[in-house]
This record gives structure tokens, C-alpha cells and sequence, in this order.
């Protein structure tokens, strides 16, 4: 059997980081770790090659030489989905779907012959099976929830880590948390599993090998959801195995803003390297919060909490939200003004969304007030707004036309360095470049420093940093990039709007 991984195309959008890996030489950021994994658990004997649409094309060719086509998405990716299944039904070859996309939604999706639906280590042998058999069926789904300490380590053979920005694992899958608006603990569960901390170091071996990253991102929904395990198994033993071998990349990953009540974890973090998070703020209004059921945002001021992490040494991307139900025309320059006091340097905002399979989605549609199917563009929603659709499409344009514009998003970048500390518990990595990366990193700067329109503020953050932090002037270039990244996602996100 011969089996052929695709990988849609990303759109542009800020989670893409289209411009930022293509400043820097790379093609795409982050590898397709699904399809990495479900690669280790087809029968040995077959024959597997992967392509990801955001590196190379998919050729005619690559789908002839195919007895299947797996095919996995998030909803992000619905565009590019559409066109794959077009040319695989054009090529007679049989495809096989799985991923959030099609989890809550298959039956909006012609042309697919195989749904293998939820977690692939429980639906993806009983498919195997029946395909041996010559009777597989046309959907396989579970409400179980896997054990991932037996999940393979992904197959990371079939790709090229060159191209990539960042490498990628997973530690755990659920979050404890029930915030109406998001669909993992539908897809996941609320009780978080994890992988064995040997696990994730075999993967990180691999990575360490390839030499070609400079950091590896956690792709867990809520990595400190599991406080008690992650603090006795994963952090020692990551601490313990980064003495030992010293690798050049350090770590990212998606967490709470509870973070900042555990100093014990805050420093474990640290030491084992973990220095950019994700962290959904949503809002600063606490009646959206309650709303939404953001219980872990409530009863603390999230100003003095986001510069609490900063300060212990952390650099925060932040998701934000406008839209919901309770929001006023206020509410678009609150969050201005708080994005800005926060000093988060990479704030991601985007409008309300009813994914399917959460709460939000169910009750919008009690109250009739959907308006389509779920899509995650910046800027567009599937719900109907109380404020209304143009009044809310007016604010968040107002809102990120305040803070990604050069002149704006340097601003809270300066308010970042000077709140921001490297730990004293740990040293800093050591990364080792390659000459092609800095060779690389080198016409980036040159590009940002000396040709581009908005250069100056580029240099107004070095200046500052040169002054005053001049241990943190590896930042100041990197933001320098972030600055661009942020310029031209918000040029995308206001001509699509208009």
C-alpha cells in the first residue's frame, strides 16, 4: 500500500507567521505533527510520503502514485481542504480525512470516501483493520479518549526540519477548563493526558540531532493543566536531560494566566527553558469573562499578573477577543489601552467564534444567531453580534489598526524590555546557528534596518535596548521582526475587511 500524507495550506493569517518565515528564509513555521504521528502508526510494510502544501506544491503526480491520500486539517485550513479533495476526486484516488476540521463537521465535506474522526490512536486500527478485510467503513468516531503514553513518536523522516521556523511536540491533550467559546475540551476532554517524560525526550533527541531548530514548541492546548504530573515528571527530567546534553533551542507553549500563582512552576518552567507563552487574556472586561465561563481569569488584576510573568522572565503572546455579547463601543478602546499597559509584544486578537461542539455554538444556535459555518479568519465570526455586524467589524479594525502598526506595537514593546527579566534561577541558551541561518537572519536585518519604510522604529527599539538592556538586545532584533510580522498582518486583515 502506498500512502500519501498532505498537509493543507495554511492561510494568511498571524497564527501562520507567513511573513516572518519568509523574512528569515523558511517556508513554513512549524511542521505537521498529526500527520507526523499517524505516519508511525500505519503497518511498517507500507510505503508513506508526506507533502505540506505550505512547503511544495501537490502535484498530479504525487496523487497517481497513491493507493490513499490522508488528509488531515484544522478548521483554519477549510480553503485549501476543498481544493485537495477536487484534485485527489480528479486523480480517482480514495482519501482518507481526520483532524478538528472534520471531527464536528464531516458531513459538510463531498468527495471524502474515509472519515477517521477524534483521536486517530483509538479510530485510526479499527479503519486499518477493516481495510485488510476489504470492507472499511465510511466513518469511524469514539467518545473514548486515548492514552497517549502509547502514542509512536511522529515520524520526523518524512520532511525536512530546514524548512520549518520551530520544531514541534506534544506532552499532553485536555484542558480542565470549560471557557464556552473554545472547542478543545469537546475534542479532548477536561482531564488532561499526558506522554511519558522518556517519551518527550526521544522526540526532542531527534530534533537535537537535526540541528536545524532554534525552538521547539509545546503543542499542548494547556501544558500546566496537569500542575501535579507536569512539576514530578516532565520539568525534572527536561531540566535533568538539558545539564546533560545542552541543546541549542529553547521552548513555547500554551498555557493559563494562573501561572503567575505558582512561583515553585513559574521557576521549573524556567530552568527547563519554557520562555515564550501563549496566553488567552480574551478581555479585561470581567462581565465578558464570567460570560464565557474564563473562570481563571477572574478575582485578579491581569495587568499586575501579566507583568508579574513578564518580570519572573516569560514573554507572553496574548489571544484577545472583542465581540462578546456583553461588549459596548467602550469596550474597543479598554482594550486598546490594556493591550498597550500590558506590554505584551505579540497580542493576537481576533472577534468572537461558535466553534462547533462548545457551548457558545450551542447556545447561539438556541438563539438562532448563527450566521455561518465556523470559519477562523481574523475579523469574521459565524455569530451574530449584539452589537451588530458592522459596529463589531468597525471596532476590531479600529482596535488592530491601534495596536500592530509599527508606531504603536514599538511602543509596548519598549514597555515589554523594561519590565521584562531573565530569570536568575537559569542561564540563557546557547543556540547554535548554522551559516545558512545566519547568513539568513543577516539580509533579514539588513532588509528591516536599512530598506524598509518603517525602519526607524525598528531602530528606536535597539536604541533603547542598547541603553539601557543591553543583555537583551537579541530580543530587540527579534522584535524588530515581530514588528514587520505584525505590519503586514495587519495591511492582510484590513484589505480583506474592506
Amino acid at each position: 500500500m502506498k500512502v500519501l500524507l498532505v498537509y493543507p495550506e495554511m492561510p494568511d493569517s498571524f497564527y501562520a507567521f507567513k511573513h516572518l518565515t519568509s523574512l528569515v528564509g523558511k517556508k513554513a513555521a512549524f511542521p505537521p505533527l498529526g500527520l507526523l504521528t499517524v505516519a508511525a502508526m500505519l503497518p511498517e510494510k507500507w510505503e508513506r510520503k508526506l507533502i505540506d502544501l505550505n512547503v511544495k506544491p501537490l502535484l498530479d503526480s504525487d496523487i497517481k502514485w497513491a493507493d490513499l491520500v490522508f488528509l488531515s486539517a484544522m478548521n483554519v485550513q477549510e480553503e485549501s481542504v476543498r481544493q485537495i479533495v477536487e484534485q485527489c476526486n480528479k486523480n480517482k484516488t480514495k482519501i482518507v480525512a481526520g483532524g478538528p476540521l472534520f471531527t464536528h463537521e464531516h458531513d459538510r465535506f463531498e468527495g471524502i470516501d474515509y472519515f477517521v474522526l477524534n483521536e486517530a490512536e483509538i479510530t485510526l486500527p479499527p479503519f486499518l483493520a477493516d481495510l485488510e478485510q476489504g470492507n472499511p467503513k465510511p466513518i469511524y468516531q469514539s467518545e473514548e479518549f486515548a492514552d497517549i503514553s502509547t502514542t509512536p513518536p511522529p515520524q520526523m523522516e518524512l520532511i525536512n526540519m530546514s524548512d520549518y521556523l520551530y520544531a514541534i511536540v506534544q506532552y499532553s491533550r485536555g484542558c480542565p477548563y470549560l471557557c464556552d467559546f473554545c472547542d478543545v475540551t469537546a475534542l479532548f476532554g477536561r482531564k488532561p493526558r499526558t506522554k511519558s517524560a522518556e517519551q518527550i525526550i526521544a522526540e526532542l533527541e531527534v530534533i537535537n540531532r537535526d540541528g536545524n531548530t532554534q525552538m521547539v514548541l509545546f503543542a499542548d492546548d494547556n501544558l500546566i493543566g496537569n500542575k501535579k504530573v507536569l512539576k514530578a515528571d516532565l520539568l525534572p527530567a527536561l531540566i535533568n536531560w538539558r545539564k546533560k546534553i545542552n541543546p541549542g533551542f529553547y521552548f513555547a507553549t500554551q498555557l493559563t494566566v494562573n501561572l503567575a500563582d505558582d512561583e515553585e512552576l513559574m521557576q521549573l518552567l524556567l530552568e527547563a527553558k519554557f520562555g515564550n507563552v501563549f496566553i488567552g487574556i480574551e478581555t479585561p472586561q470581567e462581565d465578558s469573562l464570567k460570560l464565557s465561563h474564563k473562570n481563571q481569569n477572574l478575582k485578579r488584576n491581569l495587568l499586575e499578573t501579566i507583568h508579574k510573568i513578564h518580570k519572573a522572565g516569560f514573554i507572553i503572546a496574548g489571544g484577545f477577543i472583542v465581540g462578546f455579547d456583553t461588549d459596548t463601543d467602550k469596550s474597543f478602546d479598554e482594550m486598546i489601552e490594556f493591550i498597550q499597559e500590558s506590554g505584551i509584544p505579540l497580542p493576537i486578537v481576533n472577534v468572537l467564534k461558535a466553534p462547533p461542539g462548545t457551548a457558545l455554538f450551542d447556545r447561539m444556535k438556541r438563539e438562532n444567531r448563527l450566521s455561518r459555518h465556523f470559519t477562523f479568519s481574523e475579523g469574521e465570526t459565524n455569530v451574530i453580534p449584539v452589537m451588530g455586524a458592522e459596529k463589531l467589524k468597525d471596532g476590531f479594525v479600529h482596535v488592530v489598526s491601534n495596536i500592530y502598526p509599527p508606531e504603536h506595537a514599538y511602543k509596548r514593546i519598549i514597555t515589554f524590555l523594561k519590565q521584562h527579566e531573565f530569570a536568575k534561577t537559569s542561564t540563557r541558551v546557547k543556540v547554535n546557528y548554522t551559516f545558512s541561518q545566519l547568513y539568513n537572519y543577516a539580509k533579514a536585518i539588513i532588509k528591516l534596518y536599512v530598506f524598509d519604510k518603517d525602519r526607524k522604529y525598528y531602530w528606536k527599539i535597539m536604541a533603547w535596548t542598547f541603553k539601557n538592556k543591553r543583555n537583551h538586545l537579541d530580543l530587540a532584533v527579534l522584535y524588530g521582526m515581530m514588528l514587520y510580522q505584525l505590519r503586514e498582518n495587519h495591511k492582510e486583515i484590513v484589505n480583506r475587511l474592506n
